[in-house]
C-alpha cells in the first residue's frame, strides 16, 4: 500500500517538474521570438514615421499581399485567434507552426504602411503555436488530463508576457480569456513559469517595457473618489463594449459586402490610407503608443477630445479589412485618451484617469477582469491597485459580456442554458 502511495506521489511530482521544464522551454523560445518580432516592429514604425507619405499609399498593396499569402499557404492559419480558441475547446486538432511567420510578416507590413492595429494577437498566436508543438512532445512523457488546453494556455501566457512584459497579467489573461467566469487553474504552474521566462528572455534580448509609475500622494482615497472611479468604470465599460460590438458587426458586413479578400484589401486599404493622411498625418497609425506617450507627458503634444473615437474607428476598419495585428495595444491607447479627456469632467488628474482608462477599456473589450487589474498595476505601479480594482470591476460589469474574441465562451451563459 505504501509503495503504491509513494509511486503515485512520485509520479505527481515528476509530472509537475516536467511541466515546469516544458513551461521554461516554451517561455524562453516564445520570449526570443517576441523580442525579434517586437524589435523589427519598432523598425517598421520608425520607417513609417520618417517616410509616412511614401509608405502609406502602399497600404492596399500590403493588404493584397496578406490576402494572397493566407489564401495560398495559410490554410486554416487564417482563422487566427479563432483557431486558437477552437484548439483550446477541442474543436480542432492543432495549431500549424506557419501561423508564426505569417502573422509576424502580416503585422510588420500592416504597421509599415500605416494601418491602425496592435501586436498582441500575433504574440499570443506565436505562444500558442510554439506551446502546442512542445506539448505534443511532452505528452509522450506526461499523462495529464486536457493537456492540449494546458499547453495552449501556457503558450498564450508566454506570448502576452514576452511582448508586454507584464507576467502576472499575462498569466491571468491566459487563464480567464477562453471561458468567462472560469479560471483554468490546472495550467497555473506551467503558465506562470512560461510567463516569467518569456518576460526575462525578451527583456534580456533588449525589448523594452512601457512603464509609467504614478504616485498617489495627491489623490486621497475617500468615498467621493470611489464614486468618481465607479462612474469612470461605467464609461470605460461602455467604450470597451462598443469597440467589441462594432468590430464584430463591421467584420460581418465586410464579409457580406466584398466578394473576395483581395477586393476588400484594395478598396478598404485605399480608404484607410486616405483617412490616415487626412487625419493628422498618421497620428492614428500603428498601436497608438504615440498617443499614450502624450497622455503621460512622455512626449509633447495635445490630446484631442475625438482622439479615442478616431482611433477606435480606424482600428476597427483596419482589422475588419483583413490587416494583421491585434486589438489590445489600440485598446490601451483608446482607454488612455478617453480617460485623459474625461479627467477634467470628474475633477481628477489627467494622468490618473488615463491610467485607469488604459487598463479598464482593455478589460471591458476583452471581457477579462484579473488581467486588466494586473496590467494596470504592473505598468503604473501597485500603489494604483485599489483604484484599478474598482474601475476594472465596474467596466467588466458594464461591458454586458461583449468581447473582441468571438469564440470566447461564458460559464454564466452555459449555466443559463442548462
Amino acid at each position: 500500500m505504501f509503495k503504491i502511495i509513494g509511486r503515485h506521489i512520485y509520479q505527481e511530482y515528476r509530472d509537475m517538474i516536467l511541466l515546469g521544464i516544458a513551461g521554461a522551454v516554451i517561455g524562453i523560445g516564445v520570449g526570443a521570438i517576441d523580442a525579434a518580432f517586437g524589435s523589427i516592429l519598432l523598425i517598421c514604425t520608425g520607417l513609417r514615421t520618417d517616410h509616412f507619405f511614401w509608405l502609406v499609399p502602399f497600404l492596399p498593396v500590403a493588404g493584397v499581399l496578406i490576402a494572397l499569402l493566407y489564401g495560398r499557404v495559410g490554410k486554416n492559419a487564417g482563422k487566427g485567434m479563432k483557431l486558437v480558441f477552437q484548439v483550446g475547446f477541442g474543436e480542432a486538432g492543432g495549431l500549424p507552426f506557419r501561423m508564426v511567420p505569417l502573422s509576424m510578416f502580416g503585422t510588420w507590413i500592416t504597421h509599415l504602411c500605416g494601418g491602425s492595429a496592435g501586436r498582441e494577437g500575433v504574440a499570443v498566436q506565436i505562444g500558442a503555436a510554439v506551446s502546442n508543438n512542445v506539448g505534443r512532445f511532452t505528452e509522450r512523457y506526461v499523462q495529464i488530463k486536457d493537456s492540449r488546453k494546458l499547453f495552449l494556455i501556457t503558450g498564450m501566457a508566454a506570448g502576452f508576457s514576452g511582448l508586454f512584459q507584464t507576467p502576472i497579467a499575462a498569466v491571468f489573461f491566459a487563464l480567464e480569456v477562453m471561458v468567462v467566469g472560469k479560471l483554468e487553474y490546472h495550467a497555473l504552474f506551467p503558465a506562470t513559469v512560461a510567463s516569467f521566462a518569456a518576460m526575462l528572455t525578451s527583456r534580456a534580448l533588449g525589448l523594452e517595457k512601457f512603464q509609467n509609475y504614478i504616485s498617489m500622494e495627491q489623490v486621497p482615497y475617500n468615498l467621493g473618489l470611489l464614486v468618481k472611479i465607479s462612474l469612470l468604470g461605467l464609461l470605460f465599460g461602455i467604450a470597451g463594449s462598443i469597440f467589441a460590438v462594432a468590430l464584430r458587426y463591421v467584420r460581418v458586413k465586410f464579409l457580406v459586402r466584398f466578394s473576395s479578400p483581395l477586393k476588400k484589401a484594395v478598396i478598404m486599404g485605399a480608404i484607410i490610407a486616405v483617412l490616415m493622411m487626412l487625419l493628422h498625418q498618421g497620428r492614428y497609425s500603428g498601436t497608438g503608443e504615440s498617443l499614450i506617450n502624450i497622455c503621460f507627458g512622455r512626449t509633447a503634444g495635445t490630446v484631442y477630445p475625438y482622439d479615442w473615437v478616431l482611433k477606435l474607428i480606424l482600428t476597427i476598419l483596419t482589422l475588419s479589412a483583413g490587416f494583421m495585428g491585434g486589438e489590445v495595444a489600440p485598446l490601451f491607447s483608446i482607454g488612455a485618451t478617453l480617460g485623459f479627456v474625461a479627467a477634467p469632467i470628474f475633477g481628477l488628474p489627467t494622468y490618473f484617469c488615463a491610467a485607469l482608462g488604459y487598463a479598464a477599456v482593455f478589460g471591458s473589450a476583452s471581457n477579462t477582469l484579473l488581467a486588466s487589474i494586473f496590467v494596470g498595476a504592473e505598468i503604473f505601479g501597485y500603489d494604483m491597485l485599489p483604484y484599478f480594482l474598482v474601475v476594472c470591476i465596474m467596466s467588466y460589469i458594464f461591458n454586458f459580456n461583449k468581447s473582441i474574441y468571438t469564440s470566447q465562451r461564458s460559464v454564466f451563459h452555459q449555466h443559463g442554458d442548462n
